[in-house]
C-alpha cells in the first residue's frame, strides 16, 4: 500500500520578523496539498525581546546558551507569541492548526545536553525513534496541522530548548516509516548560496559526496551548515526528499528542480 504524502515545513530566518511575507508564506502553506507539519524558529525575536526584559542573549558557535532566565524567555516567546501567532495566521487561512511544544502529549521527549567543552544550559537533544509519531498520526488523520515550537521536555519537569532544524529532521525522520515525508527548510534565501553576496548562486544540489568538498573550499556560509547536516542525516535515514529554499517558492509542491537546493543520498 502505498504511503500518503506528508510536508514537514520548518520556517525560520527573517521570514518570521517581515509580516508581509510572513503572510505570504502563510497562504502558500495552507495551500499545500494533504498532510502537513509546520515548524517554527523564532530565535530572533526571543533575543529581542529579552533585550526590552533584560535577559542578554549569550552565543557560542552560533548556538544560544540557555540559562534558566533564558529558557524562561523562549518558552514564552516561542511557545506563546510566535506559536500562537502562526496559529491564529493559519486559522484566518482556512488550516485547521494546533500550536504544539514537544512537552504536549509527550510528543517530543529530549535529552539535556551533556556538558563536554562547553555548557548549553537547558538545550535539549532529540533522539527521532523517541518522538511519539501515533499521536501526530491521530492529529493528521484528523485533519490538524500540528505546529511545533523549537521547545522539547526532559520528563523531569523541565523544558528544553532545541534548535527548530534539528526539529524538524527528527520529525521528518521519526514519521517516515508512515509517510513518505518531504522536509522543506524556508528561509529569506533562494537556497544554499555558493557565494554569500550574491543571491543567484544558488547551488542546486548537494550530497554526502559533494558536502565536504564545498565545505573545505569554503563555499558554503557557516550559518548553512547545521541545516545541512540535518538534511543529509534526514535523507540517509529515509526520508523521501529534502529541500531549503525561499519561503515564497513552496507553492512549487512537487519540489521540480530549479527552485532551491535539493539535499541528496548521493
Amino acid at each position: 500500500m502505498e504511503k500518503a504524502s506528508l510536508y514537514i515545513v520548518k520556517i525560520g530566518g527573517n521570514v518570521l520578523d517581515h509580516p508581509d511575507e510572513l503572510q505570504a508564506f502563510i497562504d502558500r502553506f495552507a495551500a499545500l496539498p494533504g498532510l502537513r507539519i509546520l515548524v517554527h524558529g523564532g530565535g530572533k525575536i526571543a533575543t529581542r525581546i529579552g533585550e526590552d526584559l533584560g535577559v542578554v542573549s549569550k552565543y557560542i558557535e552560533g548556538r544560544r546558551i540557555t540559562d534558566d532566565a533564558t529558557l524562561d524567555l523562549v518558552t514564552m516567546v516561542y511557545g506563546g507569541l510566535v506559536n500562537k501567532k502562526l496559529v491564529a495566521s493559519l486559522q484566518a487561512a482556512g488550516c485547521n492548526a494546533i500550536g504544539l511544544t514537544g512537552a504536549d502529549a509527550n510528543i517530543i521527549p529530549a535529552q539535556k545536553r551533556p556538558v563536554r567543552t562547553i555548557d548549553f544550559g537547558w538545550a535539549g537533544d532529540v533522539v527521532p525513534e523517541n518522538i511519539d509519531s501515533q499521536t501526530l498520526q491521530v492529529l493528521l488523520n484528523a485533519g490538524i496541522v500540528p505546529v511545533m515550537a523549537p521547545l522539547t521536555h526532559d520528563g523531569k519537569g523541565h523544558m528544553l530548548n532545541t534548535n527548530a532544524d534539528t526539529i524538524a529532521a527528527s520529525l521528518a525522520v521519526a514519521l517516515s516509516g508512515l509517510y513518505t515525508v518531504q522536509l522543506m527548510y524556508c528561509f529569506e534565501k533562494k537556497g544554499v548560496l555558493e557565494n554569500i553576496e550574491d543571491p543567484d548562486s544558488v547551488i542546486p544540489v548537494i550530497h554526502a559526496k559533494n558536502f565536504p568538498e564545498l565545505k573545505s573550499e569554503g563555499k558554503l556560509h557557516s550559518g548553512i551548515l547545521p541545516k545541512i547536516e540535518n538534511a543529509l542525516q534526514a535523507v540517509s535515514k529515509g526520508v523521501h526528499k529534502v529541500w531549503i529554499g525561499h519561503a515564497a517558492d513552496i507553492i512549487h509542491t512537487t519540489l521540480e528542480k530549479g527552485y532551491g537546493t535539493f539535499i541528496e543520498e548521493i
